[in-house]
């Protein structure tokens, strides 16, 4: 019977709920697709004993992100329902001093890769040719063009940057938030972010992609005999 089945909790990630990968198909709005997930969640806490939290700093990322999109607010009064909101105990969750210490190590490394792009950037810079810079009423356009050049490798460095030092690494305290409560919990993780994916392994924590979580939970409605009303 469901009412026998153990309790299963999971910790719902921000990008689960944005990501494209929830929707049934092009035609569905985030709204719906938001609705829906919500209702699978309602249907598995009441028929399943299937729990789903979030850490505070992700409700209020989410509420935000949401309110953004111009989500209605009874989603809201859906989420808040059936979404449980609980802080991490961060004082009593213990975390083994390894993955202190690889998070340092691989920090470490990003820091270093980073400083590499920042390298690479000044020298493609250093190439430019300096006399576009010359005065006179005719360098307007050679100035354009220089500044043209130099944003373009500005931007460029941006954008490996960020992939060197954020690109799966915890990035947030929002994230970190994520993984001890799952840990608290012993909670299944519910992201499609990597780094958060890469984290709950060290931590050793399960983990679904937010893509597969409602497909996750109809399939266990479905084995279990619950009928999906849609």
């Amino acid at each position: 019977m469901p009412g026998e089945l153990p309790r299963q909790r999971f910790v719902l990630d921000t990008s689960l709920f944005i990501t494209e990968e929830i929707r049934r198909d092009d035609d569905e709005s985030l709204e719906d697709a938001v609705v829906r997930l919500l209702d699978l969640v309602a249907t598995a806490r009441l028929e399943l004993n299937i729990s789903c939290y979030v850490p505070p700093s992700i409700h209020d990322e989410l509420a935000t992100m949401l309110r953004d999109r111009d989500i209605d607010e009874a989603v809201f009064s859906r989420l808040d329902t059936w979404v449980v909101r609980k802080s991490p105990d961060r004082y009593g969750v213990r975390i083994p001093a390894n993955i202190v210490y690889n998070f340092i190590d691989e920090m470490s490394d990003r820091v270093d890769r980073g400083l590499r792009v920042s390298e690479k950037a000044i020298r493609e810079v250093e190439q430019l040719d300096p006399e576009s810079l010359a005065g006179g009423s005719n360098a307007d356009d050679g100035r354009e063009e220089y500044m043209t050049d130099a944003d373009r490798i500005l931007s460029d460095m941006r954008d490996k940057y960020r992939r060197a030092l954020r690109r799966g690494v915890l990035d947030s305290r929002e994230d970190f938030d994520l993984l001890v409560l799952a840990r608290e919990l012993d909670a299944g993780v519910v992201t499609e972010d990597r780094g958060i994916i890469s984290w709950a392994d060290e931590f050793g924590l399960r983990y679904v992609r937010g893509g597969q979580f409602p497909t996750l939970l109809e399939e266990y409605l479905r084995a279990t005999g619950v009928e999906d009303d849609d």
